[in-house]
């Protein structure tokens, strides 16, 4: 395979874990915000829309972040591309 286009297919994997990453994002923050709000009940003694929005989607990122960081070091891996080997 040629190098450019090994480098297309990294870029082309790349920008589409990066954008199913972002729709998840856009997902957490605006429409499970919006929609709890709807969702009367207590957790914990607070009321779950205000555990959602303060705790929930905190934890939801770091898993985003987690995923991707993770992802992406397989991928420079699997393409040779890894940082601190020289």
């Amino acid at each position: 395979m040629e190098a450019s286009e090994k480098r297309k297919e990294y870029w082309k994997k790349n920008l589409t874990i990066t954008a199913i990453l972002m729709v998840i994002w856009f997902v957490i923050t605006y429409v499970i915000g919006y929609y709890a709000r709807d969702l009367s009940f207590n957790f914990f003694g607070w009321p779950f829309a205000f555990y959602m929005g303060a705790q929930g989607s905190l934890i939801l990122y770091i898993v985003i972040i987690w995923f991707y960081a993770r992802y992406m070091n397989n991928l420079d891996i699997e393409y040779g591309v890894q940082e601190g080997e020289e």
